[in-house]
């Protein structure tokens, strides 16, 4: 089979088996709290627990590093699923524990950091994030200036993070840290447990939106870490971040097009139900035909997406299509979102109807991950630009 070919239909019997689970758990242990997570700008950690006791935390890891050795299907399933909990605060805590700051440890991490952190992460035992951002750089990776200085037989760690997600929570941080000189080539990839002296979260940061997650700034004062934390080699940390940020950017291409698709729902919802100058509002041209081109997008989006997830699942070099898929699917999301709430008039505006929520919450997804400017750089170059 060529690279060029697309196997589909993707999605199999226990797919579906599995999505209905997903499902379940989200009606059962997800719908029920949304509101209360949302007001309280927090949720329990117990949540992962759970998710991790029905096998939902590693997928793809296989059975030896507590996973369950699945294909990448079962992750669109799982995403596809987890939107319909109309919390997008949670699913980006448990996306970075699943498919941001956890991955890089079973393709990496040595005997150590899978027994000490990634099979405790695929449990639900103990909450991972990833900490690569920092005040003064953010996509020019290359720009990172914490420090892991080598001292015997221990890296000491000192600098800062910003905006990172499962910050206040988190048991432990995936971390990027310079070990070299300057530039991409003295970067180092650690973990970093969070009970370490001279780690503080500086801040919990206030935000437009997925307010039931943290996003903290993180902050190390000489924190002595053993050197079988380091993950991978020594100075080669840029080049396992850019290979990590694709699963980050898939499963955001993936969030972004089930919210759009569920954004589409509740504006065909709505706007049977919701009439003006004595018919419904779905009734009128105006509206009938931008949410036709509004489900045309969402449907290019899916499929562009897809394309990118049946070549990451067969481990096809796929920078290119993830990049666009990134790109076309959150911006899309935006859009939709955008033209729904004006569909819904004042009462979009009003906290009461989810598209409110759901507005500021995809507003995220063209930025973190790599803004929809950087994937347009990305993808210039791939075509020869």
């Amino acid at each position: 089979m060529s690279e060029s070919q697309v196997v589909f239909p993707p999605f199999t019997e226990e797919h579906a088996i599995f999505r209905r689970s997903v499902r379940e758990f989200v009606n059962r242990e997800m719908l029920p709290n949304v509101e209360r997570w949302e007001e309280e700008q927090d949720f329990e950690d117990e949540l992962f627990r759970k998710a991790g006791e029905l096998g939902f935390l590693g997928l793809r890891h296989p059975a030896d590093k507590g996973g369950a050795g699945v294909d990448y299907w079962f992750t669109v399933a799982f995403g596809e699923e987890l939107v319909r909990s109309r919390c997008a605060g949670v699913n980006m805590a448990i996306a970075v524990q699943t498919d941001v700051a956890t991955p890089i440890l079973g393709e990496l991490g040595n005997d150590a950091i899978v027994e000490e952190f990634l099979k405790p992460a695929v449990a639900g035992e103990k909450i991972g994030a990833l900490g690569i951002t920092e005040p003064g750089c953010g996509s020019d990776v290359a720009g990172v200036r914490t420090t892991a200085r080598r001292d015997g037989d221990d890296y000491v760690v000192n600098g800062s993070k910003t905006f990172i997600t499962n910050g206040a929570r988190a048991d432990f941080v995936t971390l990027a840290a310079r070990t070299g000189g300057e530039g991409h080539r003295g970067i180092s990839l650690l973990v970093l447990p969070t009970d370490v002296k001279g780690f503080s979260v500086a801040r919990r940061l206030k935000k437009l939106g997925n307010h039931s997650s943290d996003t903290a700034e993180l902050a190390f004062d000489e924190c002595r870490v053993p050197s079988r934390y380091l993950i991978g080699e020594e100075n080669q940390g840029f080049r396992y971040i850019m290979e990590n940020f694709q699963g980050e950017r898939l499963i955001a291409a993936i969030f972004a097009v089930a919210a759009a698709q569920q954004a589409l729902e509740d504006a065909l919802v709505y706007g049977k139900e919701r009439t003006a100058f004595g018919r419904p509002i779905i009734g009128f041209q105006v509206w009938r035909h931008e949410l036709t081109e509004l489900a045309t997008e969402v449907e290019a989006a899916r499929w562009l997406t897809y394309r990118a997830c049946d070549l990451f699942d067969r481990g096809v070099e796929a920078t290119r299509e993830i990049s666009m898929a990134k790109l076309f699917a959150c911006e899309v999301a935006c859009k939709v979102t955008d033209r729904v709430l004006q569909l819904h008039g004042g009462y979009g505006y009003m906290d009461e109807y989810p598209i409110s929520r759901s507005w500021r919450d995809v507003r995220l997804l063209t930025i973190g991950g790599g803004t929809s400017q950087i994937m347009k750089e990305i993808i210039s170059k791939r075509i020869g630009l």
